[in-house]
């Protein structure tokens, strides 16, 4: 077998650099359907998971491709699919099973310009609120969004991570153009490289509670056939996993599924600042957008412009705090991103009209130039 692990510097495109994230992750599951512009990380996953032992499957449809996903993890092993827009609707009442039952796994979604079969091989970044409410009913969920094929390498695992350590579906929110660049990705020694693992049960088999939290309001998680007695439901249930039909049920469940991430914000929110600290005018944007807003920062600092730029590396949970402090002293905000201002809405919401918020962005297609944001700056500020 070879490592799972390819230590060295490669020239690859950002889905083959997601896969390999997921190797050094531990993935040893790739439940998939074919899809631009994702099917590249299915190929690359199905030539190398075989090499160190991991199984790779092509369901029949997106919906059986995350379903085999979330069963692959109650049998114990880190799994993943890969997919676009259109894939990325039927998955959502399983991704929904997944939150319910606490399932650790990751889902990327490679997004392109919809809605409908809209532009297949064209790039966009108009999935992000389905990714935050795509699934019915409330809960909360965690997303991270890559800008690079480096990052998208990191970002794969710290997805994982993120995944086993809350019991939670994660997805990662990549696009076309990041997919499909190739770039200078640096791949460290495996020892180098920091995963983790569920939670696993201690004591004894005959008491234990399947979804009885622990100091971190995560329950430990066994595998089929580890000899617990578990019962595994989409129904409300109690700590023992059986469905209990009642408002004061269903009241626990949830309360227990939202408080496991809004207690844990400082640890799962993860943005990046520049030029903050006397900035005027603050550009908040994420993946390939967070690009060409970096671009634009520049350029207008040596126009004379007081610019900052928030990056933002998770996207759900949204960093509302962090808005909310530099509403505080700031003139306003320019949300860059390439739909028609989904994430500005909740940069609007957590500004709460204490300054103008304005959009760059269109609705796919095309990334969005440096010179877009330069001309909102004087348009609007």
């Amino acid at each position: 077998m070879k490592p799972a692990v390819l230590t060295g510097k490669h020239y690859m495109t950002g889905d083959e650099a997601c896969a390999e994230g997921a190797l050094a992750a531990g993935c040893l599951f790739f439940g998939g359907y074919p899809i631009t512009p994702a099917t590249e990380i299915a190929e690359h996953m199905s030539a190398r998971l075989p090499e160190v032992g991991g199984t790779f499957i092509q369901m029949e449809d997106e919906i059986a491709a995350i379903a085999s996903v979330l069963g692959a993890s109650w049998a114990g092993r880190k799994s993943m699919t890969a997919t676009s827009g259109p894939g990325f609707s039927l998955m959502m009442e399983n991704v929904g099973l997944g939150v319910c039952t606490e399932t650790p796994c990751v889902v990327v979604n490679v997004q392109r310009a919809g809605p409908s079969t809209g532009l297949p091989t064209m790039g966009a970044q108009g999935d992000m609120m389905q990714a935050r409410w795509g699934s019915h009913g409330d809960y909360e969920i965690i997303a991270l969004a890559p800008a690079s094929a480096q990052e998208i390498f990191f970002q794969t695992i710290t997805a994982f991570n993120l995944s086993e350590r809350y019991r939670t579906p994660v997805f990662i929110m990549t696009d076309e153009i990041i997919g499909h660049m190739s770039e200078k990705v640096i791949i460290p020694p495996a020892n180098q490289i920091e995963i983790e693992w569920r939670p696993k049960p201690q004591g004894r088999k005959d008491r234990f509670l399947l979804y009885k939290p622990g100091e971190n309001g995560v329950a430990p998680m066994p595998a089929a056939g580890e000899g617990y007695n578990i019962h595994v439901t989409g129904l409300t249930h109690d700590e023992k996993g059986y469905p209990v039909m009642s408002v004061e049920a269903q009241q626990e469940m949830m309360t227990r599924l939202k408080r496991k991430i809004l207690d844990n914000l400082d640890d799962i929110i993860t943005t990046e600042e520049h030029q903050l600290n006397d900035a005027e005018i603050v550009l908040v944007s994420y993946g390939i957008s967070a690009r060409t807003s970096m671009a634009a920062m520049h350029q207008a600092r040596a126009m004379g412009l007081k610019v900052g730029f928030l990056r933002l590396i998770t996207v759900w949970p949204f960093a509302q705090a962090q808005i909310q402090a530099l509403a505080e002293r700031v003139k306003g905000f320019i949300t860059v991103e390439i739909n028609l201002g989904q994430i500005h809405l909740e940069v609007l919401r957590a500004a709460a009209g204490k300054v103008p918020c304005h959009l760059v962005g269109h609705s796919g297609g095309a990334i969005i130039s440096p010179d877009q944001v330069i001309a909102t700056l004087k348009e609007v500020f």
